[in-house]
């Protein structure tokens, strides 16, 4: 699967949007029993790994007191554990604990199969296709970063645009849709993407979201 933006990128955008939208066909798991523990979220009855929970995906967690908000997923430790944290600026940062608490209600749900179509969406765009003969191909990206942006809007804009049925609702989320889309555009144009075509490691070309490629077929 390619993807250019992960959950957590699109919680950097809207801090609630694992707690407000939570499509059950793409929810995970939920459980009853967490205990949150500095940086390390268990639950007895947890099944993450079985459950396809990953790193850079998204917990939302309800005590009913201090906690109630959604934090990211560091990486998964076990079948019953998780090392959670507060939103860092950077993935290789250092896991920031959340406030401590047990009986603790949790949900991990994901719009990963939105980020995977978004990103195919891109690398058409930018002609890039995995196991090509006559062009670039995903496998020759030095650098997926420039593409983040345009990702995560583009995400965001299906997500609430799925949300608000096509059409004014109450939540603002058509609009929202709208904006994101415009977003998108915007950062689509903008975007750089680094190619290798030797196998160095070094990005010997540039491919330019405002350049218009025309293609003989």
């Amino acid at each position: 699967m390619t993807t250019f933006s992960s959950d957590v990128d699109l919680l950097k955008w809207e801090p609630v949007l694992f707690r407000e939208l939570a499509w059950a066909s793409q929810t995970l798991c939920t459980g009853s029993d967490g205990v949150v523990s500095g940086t390390t979220l268990t639950s007895a009855s947890g099944a993450f790994e079985a459950a396809g929970v990953q790193a850079g995906h998204v917990v939302y967690l309800n005590d009913g007191a201090e906690l109630d908000g959604c934090y990211e997923i560091v990486s998964v430790d076990s079948a019953t554990q998780l090392t959670v944290s507060v939103v860092r600026q950077s993935s290789d940062g250092a896991a920031v604990a959340a406030p401590s608490g047990s009986g603790v209600s949790y949900r991990v749900s994901t719009f990963d199969p939105q980020a995977e179509e978004v990103a195919y969406g891109l690398l058409q765009y930018f002609g890039i296709e995995s196991g090509r003969e006559d062009g670039v191909t995903v496998e020759e990206i030095v650098d997926g970063r420039s593409l983040r942006q345009a990702a995560v809007c583009g995400v965001l804009a299906a997500v609430f645009a799925a949300s608000g049925c096509g059409k004014e609702d109450a939540s603002g989320h058509w609009k929202k849709s709208l904006h994101y889309k415009q977003l998108f555009h915007t950062a689509r144009s903008r975007a750089r993407v680094g190619i290798d075509t030797d196998g160095d490691g070094v990005g010997e070309r540039v491919l330019s979201g405002g350049t218009v490629r025309l293609r003989r077929l």
